[in-house]
């Protein structure tokens, strides 16, 4: 496989990752504040993980090379690196 397929499969597969542990984090923090750990609450944060999953997947897909670039540029500004 070359180089730059193994580069493009990586952002997929990081942006898999990223927005699944994302959306489970974020999605159980803000069940738990809007209802309280209650009766169903296991449902209601499946239920908002999902469509959050479905949501962070495709904008990490398109948002990561725009966070590494402003990154880049941050970086160089901060200690001259390139």
């Amino acid at each position: 496989m070359s180089k730059q397929r193994v580069t493009r499969v990586r952002r997929f597969v990081f942006a898999f990752y990223m927005s699944g542990i994302m959306s489970l984090l974020m999605s159980g923090i803000i069940t738990t504040i809007n209802t309280g750990i209650s009766d169903g609450f296991i449902t209601r944060w499946g239920a908002a993980f999902l469509v959050a999953w479905g949501v962070a997947f495709p904008l990490v897909s398109f948002i990561a090379p725009l966070a590494n670039k402003l990154a880049d540029r941050t970086m160089a500004k901060l200690f001259g690196a390139e």
